[in-house]
């Protein structure tokens, strides 16, 4: 009963959110709720809502400092020299454009916080796609892609928690996955080499189909795109340099270092605090929708959480499997694991649900590190669930919305998921018994 309540909350929230039927806030809020009612906690849901927003609250304030941080790093033109750069060595080609992305964000994402790369990436890279006249959705997508590649590095996350949960090595996690972290990689270049070719295409028929209608000549495609205005460049460059440092080493509890970087940032760039308002005014929209959603997706992995439905889904998954896959069972480790991550959150799959697979996977003579490779994969399709902050932040910084991206990068994320598998296989990380 519970576990038919978790997965259909997903399954309706997913559907109306993706269909735009409903907004991903109203959607995250009632649809729990709905099925709460069902389920018979009426009267415990407000308290499971208010503690699902605990929990969430430093993300929330994590994003939101930072968003702000970053938007007073554009208004002062911070990445406009880095913009000028990237326009000077890919010019207006979209294949050149949509690789040099995919590039960048390999860069920026080894420090294993995807947030900061969305944050570099979407800052610099947005005002690029809409002047040349390219589908912005690539960037998220391509960070759905690659943030979680180079997360399976020890410092990215997944890894430790596992080796944790599993009380194994973190060495004998991340080692073995090393070759088919790169054959991924490689396999996500090619991903952005096709889509940047077919964003070729798009761009050479809208530019043909604009020079028919036009009497002077070719019309303009994208958005021009007027140039920042330069401030305080190097003292804001060391500023975000000692900002991501800082969060990478985690000398301060991350929500505090934001909160610390975005104050200097703000008091430095604008001193006058007519100034400070004038800047900040027009972004209150973007930084209300980011903090709304992250509050909201709170409230609902609270309910889902408090309620047993989380425990009741990892259980009917993993506890139903037919007797026969138990020689395969790394693979089926690996396949249901992307699907286990996108309804649950990752302390509830590593230390929750991971022990359960490995023990399940000792019966069958699978090592556990075998297992924590397996699992490795399925973190793509958690980057997509409504459970994940980023996302959030991510569709907020593309001026679009959950569904949207969601079903953009959807397939691409399942692609991605498959093309580890198999890479994990062929080099021998994952393999049956």
């Amino acid at each position: 009963m519970l576990a038919a309540l978790g997965f259909g909350s997903i399954s309706v929230f997913t559907l109306l959110v993706m269909t735009k039927r409903i907004s991903a806030v109203a959607g995250l809020i009632l649809i729990p709720t709905v099925f709460g009612l069902l389920g018979g906690f009426g009267a415990d849901l407000g308290n499971m809502m208010v503690s699902g927003v605990v929990d969430t609250a430093p993300t929330a304030v994590l994003l939101t400092f930072a968003l702000l941080y970053f938007l007073v790093m554009t208004e002062c033109g911070l990445f406009e020299p880095l913009i000028r750069k990237i326009l000077s060595i890919v010019g207006e080609d979209p294949v050149r454009i949509v690789v040099g992305t995919a590039i960048l964000i390999m860069c920026i994402g080894l420090d294993g916080d995807g947030s900061t790369a969305a944050f570099v990436v979407i800052t610099s890279m947005y005002p690029i796609y809409r002047q040349v006249g390219i589908n912005p959705l690539i960037i998220a997508m391509l960070l759905a892609i690659i943030c979680p590649t180079v997360n399976w590095m020890p410092w990215g996350g997944p890894a430790a928690r596992m080796a944790v949960s599993l009380e194994i090595d973190v060495a004998d996690v991340v080692l073995p996955m090393l070759p088919a972290l790169v054959l991924t990689l490689a396999a996500a270049l090619v991903f952005a080499y096709f889509v940047g070719r077919g964003e070729r295409s798009k761009l050479g028929a809208r530019k043909a189909q604009a020079a028919l209608v036009e009497e002077d000549g070719e019309a303009s495609i994208g958005e021009p795109r007027t140039p920042i205005p330069t401030k305080n460049v190097w003292f804001n460059f060391a500023l975000t340099i000692a900002f991501i440092v800082s969060m990478g080493i985690e000398l301060l509890p991350l929500p505090a270092l934001a909160m610390i970087a975005f104050s200097i940032a703000v008091t430095v760039n604008w001193p006058n605090l007519r100034t400070q308002n004038e800047k900040l005014k027009p972004h209150a929209g973007t930084v209300v929708m980011v903090i709304s959603l992250i509050l909201a997706a709170g409230a609902f992995s609270g309910i889902l959480n408090d309620s047993g439905m989380v425990k009741a889904m990892s259980d009917a998954l993993v506890t139903h499997l037919p007797e026969a896959w138990g020689g395969g069972f790394a693979f089926v480790t690996a396949l249901i694991s992307g699907p286990l991550l996108f309804i649950l959150s990752n302390d509830s799959f590593y230390f929750g649900v991971v022990p359960v697979l490995a023990e399940t996977g000792s019966a069958y003579g699978i090592p556990p590190e075998v297992i924590a490779h397996s699992v490795l994969p399925g973190i793509y399709l958690h980057t997509l669930s409504p459970l994940s902050a980023p996302i959030y932040l991510v569709a907020s910084l593309l001026r679009t919305d959950f569904g949207t991206l969601q079903r953009f990068s959807l397939r691409w994320a399942i692609g991605i998921t498959l093309t580890a598998i198999a890479a994990a296989t062929i080099t021998g990380a994952i393999y049956a018994t």
